[in-house]
């Protein structure tokens, strides 16, 4: 009560700040070319540097600034944003290139400038304030502490006058009432550090089909039955929500749960949100149509995205799946690919100033491309004369399937996908005329590692050779670039310089993708690599008392707050990831800790996972996995791989593949090699059925 009190009281001092959707302003606010230079010049972050010439005088976060505030006695402000984000790019144009605004910064506060992609740990703690102050976040995050970072207000997007009341009345409070401020700052800084606090389940740890299926009733109620995805607008993919839905209709045979997901993969792959012209999906849709996108594409959301369409094109051998999963990894190759083998973050949602400018057209320009073809493309993608969006401009959508539009145009679906693709290439190379969007060069660990699964599932998936040379190229780079001889991982990688220790999400994806390299190549190094990382992890993040662990590790500097992350979101928490390794590595290993400790960590989160819906769904894939029939599958001979391949053809998600032509060094390879045989051992706890050497006889024994 104390805490929301004074929270009021700031509210009623700024007027129009708290809880307003502010519409966007779009003033040319440009100042001459490098006017200004602040601290942020010498910084690698692409964010960070479109901020270097700020009147602002920005500094990054570190020491400098830190002191800085603590001397002078001076109110920070932390204010986090990231390269794609078009809301930041409309503040720092109404604000932060506005001298006026600038002046008062500058003269009051120590600013510092955050890349959230960079530093999600400054995010996290900062953030966590924010949404106790307002409920509510996002992008940009403003947040205003006192001189030792402790937060005591903050938001998301204010227009100029409203920030530069705000920042006034709240100066004023804290040098009239500063025993109130101190009290707010302890108020705030104690709620940030309980946010998402877990304590340790004494309980034993049992987990059942039953508890699945109410998991399931909760998520549920969370569904879209006519569009797909949540309910409601805005629409982001859930990549994980939707494996989850896959798990738990394979393990109960629930045909609403594949119905859902296979609605929501419709209805994006077909949307808006979709690039129909060169693949790749954007951040989210704005609507509840999948219509409107926020056009910024980010690395991590597809390639989440094409392990989903994967898994789903293994099920149902849809191909609309499977041109998806090739487009995408076509954008991803020809965008956001570096040439020493990592990938690039994001492309910006605003190109010439406007934002999805890039992906937009105007019926005129469509009739002057195609000329014969026009009403006949113009139905297939739901082009307008006047346009379906914006400004008379056209994003192109489908609402057909390809089966549907054939038959209603009286063409065969060949015809119809040659007249599509003839079309598609046409626009691409027009569209690589325009000024394109910035790239956000920089390479983050665990987003490279997520493309890496998202590559091999593809491969897996497809046969396709190519795909798997990729994930493999970019995990050597990983290994050679952003990973030390002791086995710490750096998050980020820019000219040439690998910088910042890595967080828990970067050792938790890492590990994911080394384990499914050795489920696609049975290449044992990829097991011991992933081993490496995870007793790393335990050594310098794992938390002896709950049984979680930390975001940080134990070398980092201190922040307020040492946090959790432990909900899923647009990619999975580093906890739940985490503990699916631990009991993947057990099954390899034949490590029991392992997998008790993947219990306990689950057991911790029980009830939160079987309420939570998809901000659970990653956790509830481990449930999945814990509470039905899982199956050790080695494959030993010299037609290993061919029998690996013909595996990958089935949506096994209950079978962890292992193999190779001779029996190696794993525990799960030791005596099983027959000469001259190549042999199926399908196995449960240790303990093996007969060996088989066909894939069906193997498929009997786990369908048993």
């Amino acid at each position: 009560m104390k805490l929301q009190l004074l929270i009021t009281y700031i509210c009623l001092l700024s007027l129009t700040t708290c809880g307003q959707n502010s519409k966007e302003k779009k003033e040319n606010m440009s100042t001459p070319l490098h006017k200004y230079t602040n601290q942020l010049i010498n910084e690698t972050s692409p964010y960070l540097l479109q901020h270097a010439h700020n009147p602002v005088n920005w500094y990054p976060w570190g020491v400098e600034a830190l002191e800085k505030a603590k001397k002078e006695n001076k109110l920070i402000i932390v204010s986090i944003g990231y390269a794609a984000c078009h809301w930041c790019h409309v503040m720092e144009h109404e604000s932060f290139e506005n001298e006026e605004v600038a002046s008062l910064m500058n003269d009051e506060f120590v600013c510092i400038k955050i890349d959230r992609e960079e530093r999600p740990d400054i995010d996290q703690v900062y953030m966590n304030a924010v949404q106790l102050i307002s409920g509510r976040g996002g992008w940009p995050l403003n947040c205003i502490t006192l001189p030792d970072g402790r937060p005591i207000y903050g938001g998301t997007y204010y227009p100029a006058k409203n920030w530069m009341e705000l920042l006034t009345n709240v100066n004023r409070f804290v040098k009239e009432s500063p025993d109130r401020a101190e009290n707010q700052a302890t108020e705030l800084t104690k709620g940030v550090n309980s946010t998402e606090f877990i304590t340790l389940n004494e309980d034993k740890a049992q987990f059942s089909t039953l508890d699945l299926d109410r998991m399931f009733t909760h998520f549920e109620k969370q569904l879209d039955p006519v569009n797909g995805g949540n309910k409601g607008a805005p629409k982001f993919p859930m990549p994980v929500g939707y494996e989850f839905l896959l798990h738990y209709n394979y393990v109960m045979d629930e045909p609403e749960a594949l119905e859902a997901v296979i609605l929501t993969l419709n209805k994006m792959a077909n949307g808006g949100i979709y690039d129909q012209i060169g693949g790749g999906f954007s951040r989210y849709s704005t609507d509840a149509y999948w219509k409107a996108p926020h056009f910024e594409k980010m690395l991590y959301d597809n390639a989440q995205l094409v392990s989903l369409y994967s898994s789903a094109y293994q099920l149902t051998k849809n191909p609309t799946y499977k041109n998806t999963i090739e487009e995408t990894l076509s954008f991803v190759d020809r965008e956001l690919s570096a040439k020493e083998g990592g990938f690039y973050s994001s492309l910006d949602a605003d190109s010439e100033g406007e934002e999805g400018k890039f992906y937009v057209w105007k019926y005129e320009e469509i009739k002057n491309l195609i000329k014969n073809e026009t009403d006949l493309i113009s139905d297939y993608y739901n082009i307008e004369k006047d346009g379906n969006w914006e400004n008379g401009e056209n994003i192109l959508l489908k609402t057909l399937s390809n089966s549907e539009f054939a038959l209603k145009n009286n063409l065969s679906e060949k015809e119809l996908i040659a007249k599509v693709n003839d079309f598609k290439s046409i626009l691409l190379k027009e569209r690589e005329k325009r000024i394109r969007p910035a790239l956000d060069d920089k390479i983050l660990t665990s987003w490279n590692a997520l493309m890496i699964k998202g590559y091999v599932d593809a491969y897996r998936t497809l046969n396709k050779k190519e795909y798997l040379n990729k994930a493999l190229k970019n995990a050597h780079f990983i290994c050679q670039k952003l990973k030390s001889k002791d086995n710490r991982l750096f998050r980020n990688f820019k000219n040439e310089t690998a910088s910042i220790n890595g967080f828990l999400d970067d050792y938790a994806f890492t590990i994911q993708a080394f384990i499914s390299l050795y489920q696609a190549t049975f290449d044992e190094k990829w097991l011991i690599h992933a081993e490496e990382l995870l007793r790393y992890s335990i050594n310098h993040f794992y938390d002896e008392k709950n049984g979680m662990f930390y975001y940080t590790s134990d070398i980092d500097p201190s922040l307020i707050a040492r946090k959790m992350e432990v909900s899923d979101n647009v990619i999975p928490s580093s906890n739940s990831e985490m503990a699916k390794n631990l009991f993947l590595m057990g099954r390899y290993t034949y490590n029991n800790k392992f997998i008790e400790m993947s219990k306990k960590m689950l057991n911790n989160v029980k009830e939160n996972t079987i309420k939570g819906g998809s901000y659970y769904a990653n956790w509830g894939v481990l449930m999945a996995w814990l509470s039905s029939e899982t199956y050790d599958v080695t494959i030993v001979g010299k037609d290993c791989e061919k029998i690996r391949k013909e595996f990958d053809t089935y949506f096994l998600p209950n079978v962890f593949l292992s193999g190779g032509i001779e029996e190696a060094k794993s525990e799960l390879l030791k005596n099983k090699l027959i000469p001259n045989e190549t042999t199926i051992y399908v196995c449960q706890d240790k303990a093996c059925k007969s060996p088989v050497n066909s894939i069906e006889k193997a498929l009997n024994q786990i369908n048993k």
